[in-house]
């Protein structure tokens, strides 16, 4: 087993704030799985991740302990070219990413700095404009197109460069229904795809918990609870209190469950098609009664 991310002890104060914002961490996130992180707001996820993608030392002033690695190396000791060969960070608000005039300008831009041949920023630039459906963008401005397609291109982007660990902090948040599906879609097909780390903060767990490998639960600064999606969500009341919205069809299962009306053996859907199976099998079995 190989992990792409292994934080130790980590903690981290921003400068000029009382409290840590991260406190103690302590992780490891294997190669090529799917991490899926929530908690409320101001509890730690956007620190955590931007101490994953080296944002954190490097970019913010503060107190930092401990350590983060990367593949084996240190996040602290590596520079921003070698971070940016290792991990690409998609941000909640995608116009914070864009520095050019044209889609195909910002796709392109980092891999001109990267050095890459022409023929191979070609390829990178058709396999991410295809996967995130942007191919009619491209002449586009980054600025003149809506929410939804800022954050495909963002996305794209960090595609583009085709890091090992891929980190998107809330990229549905500012985006229609529309928007989040084709979000989803695309997390979808790197899965399937089984050639990265993806690392993805995110409210709507009802579209994330079938994807994720493992879900993590930040809290106060802390690690506060990790585990696969089943066993995740077996605790509803527990989440809640936690600022977490359990999915309908796992918190409706629990109670068929603590109603007798389903084996208690009987494994938590984390799909609303599991609910929907599984409610009919219970009043299929009642009817039989």
């Amino acid at each position: 087993m190989s992990y792409a991310v292994t934080i130790t002890d980590l903690e981290w104060k921003y400068e000029h704030r009382k409290n840590f914002a991260l406190k103690k961490v302590n992780l490891q996130i294997e190669e090529n799985t799917f991490l899926g992180i929530v908690g409320a707001n101001e509890h730690g996820k956007t620190s955590l991740v931007s101490a994953i993608s080296g944002l954190i030392p490097h970019s913010y002033n503060g107190i930092y302990r401990g350590k983060v690695e990367v593949f084996g190396q240190v996040v602290q000791e590596m520079d921003a070219l070698e971070l940016a060969t290792q991990v690409g960070l998609v941000f909640a608000d995608p116009e914070s990413q864009f520095t050019a005039m044209t889609v195909e300008e910002e796709l392109v831009f980092g891999l001109e700095n990267m050095g890459f041949e022409l023929h191979e920023i070609r390829e990178r630039l058709e396999w991410a404009a295809e996967i995130t459906m942007i191919q009619d963008l491209l002449d586009k401005s980054p600025y003149d197109i809506s929410g939804g397609q800022k954050q495909r291109v963002a996305i794209a982007c960090v595609l583009a460069m085709n890091p090992p660990i891929i980190i998107m902090d809330e990229p549905t948040s500012m985006i229609d229904p529309l928007g989040k599906r084709l979000i989803f879609d695309i997390l979808r097909k790197l899965k399937e795809a089984g050639d990265h780390t993806l690392i993805v903060i995110e409210h709507n767990v009802e579209q994330l918990a079938p994807l994720a490998d493992q879900m993590l639960l930040v809290y106060e600064g802390n690690v506060d609870k990790i585990a696969p999606p089943r066993e995740f969500f077996t605790d509803a009341d527990y989440l809640n209190a936690r600022g977490v919205v359990t999915p309908e069809s796992t918190e409706f299962v629990q109670w068929l469950k603590a109603e007798a009306h389903v084996p208690p053996e009987t494994p938590l859907p984390i799909t609303l098609e599991e609910g929907i199976e599984i409610t009919q099998q219970a009043l299929k079995s009642r009817r039989q009664m």
